[in-house]
């Protein structure tokens, strides 16, 4: 059983998108520069995307869980710090050290990947409207658990191999989580969420034992 009720979940979700806007659309902005320098690959464009994703991680763990969630869900606190964790990998890995790079290519992990990207920015939000959850009663691209972290999932599979297992973790164990909302709160648009982490992470052991096998061919 949940601590709240779908419409307690709604009322907070509306508190949030009000309280914090407009940073909606500086998350909607960060996330088209994002695919930007996927497809336009400037100097740093890795490091860059990964830190866009540590932002989205960071600000949802301390706004959305930490300061708004918590009010109605105490689990929420648990929940921030998976999410402030995220964050520290992403900016170790990706930002700092640079194992991330992104590129667009083709083969099936890459599909689904862009794919998740699409789904996360656009179709995520209209399914949400088209079912009766409309702005601001509806999780946003970017500031919301869901979204971000079905687009992180998304740049994941565009990542060149390997891609540490720690980056995978906490995105697969939320994706078990809030994709639970699609029956438990009546929330459609996470149904994808629920399979994705899974989908993910089931695409990148099969790339990288595919890199593998053709590293040892050489």
């Amino acid at each position: 059983m949940l601590p709240f009720t779908g419409g307690q979940f709604l009322a907070n979700l509306v508190a949030y998108n009000e309280a914090i806007w407009p940073v909606q659309l500086a998350a909607f902005a960060i996330g088209i520069l994002a695919m930007v320098l996927l497809i336009w690959r400037p100097r740093m464009a890795d490091r860059l995307i990964a830190a866009v994703l540590a932002v989205m991680w960071l600000w949802t763990g301390a706004a959305y869980h930490w300061l708004h969630f918590a009010e109605i869900n105490p689990a929420a606190y648990i929940f921030a710090a998976l999410f402030v964790v995220q964050t520290a990998v992403l900016g170790y890995a990706g930002v700092g050290k640079g194992q991330l790079s992104f590129r667009l290519y083709s083969g099936t992990a890459a599909s689904v990947g862009i794919s998740l990207i699409a789904y996360a920015a656009v179709l995520y939000p209209v399914l949400g409207i088209w079912t009766g959850h409309a702005y601001p009663e509806m999780p946003v691209f970017g500031v919301t658990p869901c979204p971000v972290t079905i687009v992180t999932l998304g740049f994941f599979l565009l990542a060149k191999p390997p891609v540490s297992p720690w980056l995978f973790a906490i995105p697969l164990i939320w994706s078990l989580i809030g994709g639970s909302a699609a029956f438990l709160l009546g929330m459609p648009q996470d149904w994808l969420l629920l399979m994705s982490g899974v989908i993910a992470v089931c695409l990148t052991v099969a790339s990288r034992r595919k890199s593998r096998i053709g590293r040892s061919q050489l």
